[in-house]
């Protein structure tokens, strides 16, 4: 095993391919923090969760998440996690151990938001005496996610007992600023319902309480309104013109996208953190704890934002 005594976030990843291998990996993982005192947590699909409950001792004190309430979108997981642990070492806890997946439907959905929150995290939690482990069973993780997941994990660990540095492990820096790809979801196969160049925030609001025909809950629509009004007046202040605003909708769904011509934001977390610091942080901010899905792109002509509203179809046309 490597020491990571110096680190106070441990973060790995896990390769299964059977309950089995993924049982021997969680069970003395937990069952090393409960001997030591430490507060243990599973954030697991149902049934695997029941499968971790009953390989433990009754007595053992973990505590289960319901993993659709913490992995609703990126941002909210890391608030979710980051209040979670401040209460437990604000009650004393000297370490942590959460063993955890992210739900098959949102790696499916935009796995590109998950990947920057896999790549965020290893910062947003250093501060915590925490040793975490994703799971990953290969068996049904495309090839382009484990291919992240191996840049995002400074650690691997095995079903053989194995802990081990990830030689290839990116710095969540690097990762973060290197452009990432925005498959666009079918709905934007079609030309889009509205096309504003260098729309005002009010504009921008109108055209989406205008062409709402998605039959979404009132209280998301209006998430989206205030989204878009954020990331509009982002891009027109802090951008470079012009400022091209695109909104499509379908069944249970809408899709915005706002470009600039600029770089974009120049921190790597904005919109995973709170970045009040920082320009333009405070509306992606926004947007990403009320949003389904932001996804950020940066390419040769210029940074682009997409906030959806309602969950958008599993499967996307590769771009």
């Amino acid at each position: 095993m490597t020491a990571t005594d110096q680190r106070g976030y441990d973060h790995a990843a896990v390769h299964y391919t059977s309950d089995a291998e993924l049982l021997a990996v969680v069970v003395p993982f937990l069952e090393k923090g409960i001997a030591a005192g430490e507060p243990t947590v599973v954030s697991l699909e149902p049934r695997r969760a029941e499968l971790v409950r009953a390989a433990l001792p009754r007595s053992a004190g973990t505590h289960y998440l319901i993993i659709e309430d913490v992995y609703v979108r990126p941002a909210a997981a890391i608030r979710s996690y980051r209040d979670l642990m401040a209460r437990l070492v604000g009650g004393g806890a000297t370490g942590i151990r959460i063993f955890g997946e992210i739900p098959a439907a949102a790696i499916g959905a935009d796995w590109s938001s998950w990947a920057r929150y896999e790549a965020a995290v290893n910062h947003a939690y250093d501060e915590f005496p925490l040793r975490s482990m994703c799971a990953y069973d290969t068996r049904t993780t495309p090839r382009q996610v484990l291919d992240d997941v191996a840049r995002t994990h400074p650690f691997l660990a095995t079903p053989d007992g194995g802990h081990h540095v990830n030689a290839g492990y990116v710095d969540p820096v690097a990762f973060l600023a290197a452009p990432q790809p925005m498959t666009p979801y079918p709905v934007q196969q079609t030309a889009p319902l509205v096309e504003l160049i260098d729309p005002q925030p009010p504009a921008a609001r109108r055209a989406v309480l205008d062409f709402d025909r998605t039959g979404l809950p009132a209280a998301e629509l209006d998430d989206l309104v205030l989204a878009v009004s954020e990331i509009v007046d982002n891009a027109l202040r802090h951008g470079r013109p012009p400022v091209r605003f695109r909104l499509w909708a379908g069944p249970g769904q809408m899709v915005v996208t706002v470009h600039d011509t600029g770089d974009g934001v120049g921190d790597p977390f904005a919109g995973l953190l709170p970045a009040d610091r920082h320009i333009g942080g405070r509306g992606l901010w926004i947007a990403h704890q009320i949003c389904s899905q932001v996804t950020l792109h940066r390419d040769d002509t210029g940074f682009t934002v997409r906030l959806t509203a309602g969950r958008p179809p599993g499967d996307v046309t590769p771009a």
